[in-house]
């Protein structure tokens, strides 16, 4: 095969090492833009909620999103008992809410800093989210550290308007064009 580039590419940098594998692959990972999402749940095991950028759509029939959940995290056994879950997607204007929603901020603190109403399943949805995903989780997946969740979606509430928010190389940045 005959392959040209256009650019220098740079040296790669093998992995064999576990302590070399894990930095070179968060560092080439902070590099790879991703939507800014709170994933919220209510149930029998309390509410919770946090920042996520490892949720995409696997399918349309039916409607299937996947979602990541380090099984460390202090919210794992609300979202996986509950069973039910929210993607909400944002906005540019929803950086500090991201930020209380990926620290050790309390779950009260981090509910009272925005608007929240219901959708289908009781899981809070964001007020002023581009969009609001209710799902129900129906497949769970070991990978690795995580759980890979499959969430078949029961309702969506979507507004008009506004950016969205990525995170880019270890900072917030807007995505879309302008209005």
């Amino acid at each position: 095969m005959n392959m040209k580039t256009s650019v220098a590419i740079e040296k790669a940098v093998p992995v064999a090492a576990p302590d070399v594998a894990r930095a070179e692959f968060r560092n080439a990972m902070a590099r790879m833009a991703a939507a800014v999402n709170i994933v919220t749940t209510n149930g029998p095991a309390g509410l919770a909620g946090f920042a996520a950028t490892a949720v995409c759509s696997v399918t349309d029939s039916p409607p299937t999103l996947l979602v990541c959940l380090n099984r460390t995290a202090s919210v794992h056994p609300a979202v996986t008992e509950n069973g039910v879950l929210c993607v909400n997607v944002l906005s540019e204007g929803h950086q500090d809410l991201s930020r209380l929603f990926g620290g050790k901020t309390p779950v009260a603190e981090r509910f009272a800093a925005a608007a929240w109403s219901e959708l289908s399943t009781g899981s809070p949805a964001l007020e002023d989210a581009l969009v609001s995903f209710d799902c129900r989780i129906v497949r769970r997946a070991d990978g690795g550290t995580h759980d890979i969740l499959m969430c078949e979606v029961e309702a969506i509430r979507q507004r008009d308007g506004g950016k969205g928010l990525v995170y880019f190389d270890r900072a917030y940045h807007p995505a879309g064009q302008a209005e």
